[in-house]
């Protein structure tokens, strides 16, 4: 990578999924689709632009006998500017995406360990789907740049669907996590400089049901097409993949109609067997291709798959289609583009009949290839036969419609033609991946540059630089309870000063924090991150960090979100000696006001960006969106150049939970508040002491002996 930025360094994140620069495992699962293709074309597109640099598509490294040993490579080049990054998270083992959530603090905190590495640092940050937004809002923040996001498919849109199908919200909960899928989407919405779509439909229908909707900040950019992979045939191509295909029919020059998507039950494949099935006209004038995924035995399946390919099968017989509908077991992803020039070849049709498609970049491969298509009228097919004038859209609950457009387009060798040419014409023209490239990159170059913190540019204090390890505590739940094991903490602290920073994150306002260390006996700590990370000081001197106080400034709105919950039951101002510049603060009665969430979602519709904090159930702290005791804690460890790996955090309520989550090690006293904190008891790295106050805080310094290996124990 360059160290001078003469153009732009972007870092793409796309961290679920099988991710590779060639053979992608299209179709293996529901994490392997068309979001992996997606990132891998579009970091090749941008990279081939004169005004980058380098593009870095960065996912998670897996290490499992399972999968391909390309997904274990740390690094893995694209060309001459492009290369994927694997980051550790979560351990080795290959899983799904509805399980990472876990996994996602510690991938950021891998993920700002390795840049530290690099020359430079990054321009902007490009997240696709909710854990990349979720571990996106982090990363950008902390540096201070941009966030672009692309969501592919949405959480609230997921669960309206699962939801009409009978599923139980409870069910809906446990298999997909979509409450906390959905919480990401807000925080992406409330944060994100842009958003990029594939089609108006995912403006207009699918992000309009957020709080944070905001369509003056999404643009629509359709992803591009390999055009030299996906081309029409010509007259001497091989079709060697029509051996797995002719196999299956009797008469196999007739035309071809082709489905080809994973094999789930949203794309709605048993309903065009079934419209394919009761139409002996369609029967008669062409043969039915379903490419769905791959399989050696069906059994070995996940329970979704499974079930929609022994439907297949059942439907095959019930309708007595043998002979005239192909069904393959396998095909790699270097024959794809040879399947549609097939079905082109012999005169055919592409069919989407899925029940939604969010963009449909199976059309454009098609279309490219010269294949006229009939597609679903539910999300992106609108645009695309919209713009390039190639097919017909179907209600893809009506197995009569679905059937008629097919009969129209292969019974009409004119407008067969025709669809065929527009399709190959318009994808040229709207649809490549230089021309998503260079979209992209105008509406990026208009975006305001945000001031990026100085971290990395101001030296720590030199009585510091021997110091390899931290230690931060919150204040009231920690070291005021218990005065003989406060001083004996004290004791210990001064002991090892000469190699351990010692820090306090507190939700107090400076003033009154630093008065009650002094009526207790605790010493003014090295970093002192007051009013839940608004505010940074160092050393007995007590200088402010003014740039931390510049950055997090970003967005904040005090006054509008004060007035938005002014006529809000149940919350009183608290006096103004706890109120900041940076921090607002409230009484909070649960038993008139609404729900934390609630609050969340009033600021929200209201575009108002900002951290809402509850703690002890009475009290309401609302701080920037930049601001958290979690995000100072992350930016004070970049400037102390601390790993925080060897840095321990204590803490007892709902306002520490984001500096204990990731890779810090981090023990929770036994006089936490149970409730705010109970999320945390399946994680890694966090140890529940058995004892309160600084008690428990000792304890986890002989769990994690801090001292000397400095490290979490072997499980």
């Amino acid at each position: 990578m360059p160290r001078k930025a003469h153009g732009k360094y972007l870092l793409v994140l796309s961290i679920h999924g099988l991710i590779r620069g060639r053979d992608l495992e299209l179709g293996r699962d529901a994490d392997t689709g068309g979001q992996t293709k997606y990132v891998v074309d579009m970091v090749r597109a941008l990279a081939a632009e004169p005004g980058v640099d380098a593009v870095d598509l960065v996912t998670r490294r897996i290490v499992d006998e399972r999968v391909s040993e390309d997904y274990a490579e740390p690094l893995e080049t694209l060309g001459d500017k492009a290369r994927i990054v694997r980051i550790d998270a979560g351990g080795d083992e290959y899983i799904p995406k509805e399980q990472l959530w876990d996994h996602l603090d510690s991938f950021m905190d891998n993920l700002v360990n390795w840049l530290g590495e690099q020359p430079r640092k990054p321009d902007l940050v490009h997240s696709h789907y909710a854990d990349a937004g979720y571990v996106g809002v982090r990363l950008a923040n902390l540096l201070g740049v941009p966030l672009v996001h692309t969501g592919h498919s949405l959480g609230r849109d997921k669960r309206k669907r699962l939801l009409a199908r009978g599923l139980a919200r409870d069910e809906i909960e446990q298999t997909y996590n979509i409450g906390r899928r959905i919480d990401a989407e807000e925080e992406i919405l409330a944060n994100a400089s842009l958003v990029i779509t594939s089609t108006h439909n995912e403006i207009d229908e699918q992000y309009a049901l957020y709080n944070y909707y905001d369509p003056e900040r999404m643009r629509v950019i359709p992803p591009g097409t390999d055009l030299e992979q996906f081309r029409p045939p010509r007259a001497d191509d091989r079709h060697d993949f029509a051996r797995q295909v002719d196999r299956f029919l009797t008469n196999p020059d007739k035309p071809l109609i082709l489905a080809l998507s994973r094999p789930d039950e949203r794309k709605n494949i048993l309903a065009l067997i079934e419209a394919y099935g009761e139409s002996k006209p369609l029967q008669q004038t062409a043969n039915l291709l379903i490419v769905a995924g791959n399989r050696d035995d069906i059994r070995d399946l996940g329970s979704g798959a499974q079930s929609v390919l022994t439907n297949i099968l059942l439907l095959v017989d019930s309708y007595d289609l043998y002979g005239r509908i192909a069904y393959p077991k396998s095909h790699r992803a270097d024959e794809v583009p040879e399947i549609y020039r097939l079905a082109a070849a012999r005169r055919g049709l592409f069919v989407n009949p899925a029940l939604t498609e969010p963009f449909g970049l199976t059309l454009l491969e098609a279309a490219a290839s010269g294949l006229p298509v009939v597609a679903t009228e539910n999300g992106g097919p609108v645009d695309i036969i919209g713009n390039c004038d190639n097919g017909i859209l179907v209600d893809p609950l009506d197995r009569t419609a679905i059937a008629a457009a097919l009969l129209r387009l292969l019974r009409d060798r004119s407008a067969w033609e025709r669809a065929a040419r527009n399709g190959i014409e318009g994808v040229r023209r709207q649809y490549s991946w230089p021309t998503h490239a260079r979209s992209f990159l105008d509406v990026v170059d208009a975006l305001p540059r945000a001031r990026r913190p100085k971290a990395d540019e101001i030296p720590a204090p030199r009585a510091w630089r021997q110091r390899n390890r931290a230690l931060f505590s919150d204040l009231d739940q920690n070291l005021l309870g218990d005065a003989d094991a406060r001083q004996r903490f004290v004791e210990i602290m001064r002991a090892h000063r000469q190699d351990v920073v010692f820090g306090i994150a507190t939700g107090r306002r400076i003033d009154t924090a630093l008065a009650r260390m002094r009526k207790h006996g605790i010493p003014r700590p090295d970093v002192l991150i007051s009013s839940l990370g608004t505010r940074i000081h160092y050393g007995s001197s007590l200088d402010e960090d003014d740039y931390w106080a510049e950055h997090i400034d970003h967005h904040w709105s005090p006054r509008e979100i004060r007035r938005s919950l002014a006529e809000l039951p149940g919350l009183e101002l608290q006096p103004k000696v706890e109120q900041t510049p940076h921090k607002i603060s409230y009484y909070y009665d649960a038993r008139e006001a609404p729900p934390v969430d609630a609050i969340v979602t009033r600021l929200h519709k209201r575009e108002l960006t900002a951290n809402v904090i509850g703690a002890f159930g009475q009290y309401l702290d609302i701080v920037p969106s930049r601001a958290s005791k979690g995000q100072a804690l992350r930016y004070v460890s970049q400037r102390l150049e601390i790993p925080l790996e060897r840095t321990l955090v204590a803490g007892g309520s709902g306002a520490d939970e984001d500096m204990m989550r990731g890779n810090t090690l981090a023990v929770v006293v036994a006089n936490r508040h149970h409730e705010e904190l109970s999320g945390l008891v399946e994680q890694e790295r966090i140890y529940f002491a058995d004892r309160p106050h600084a008690e428990g805080i000792l304890e986890a310094i002989e769990h994690y002996d801090f001292f000397g290996d400095c490290r979490a124990p072997e499980a």
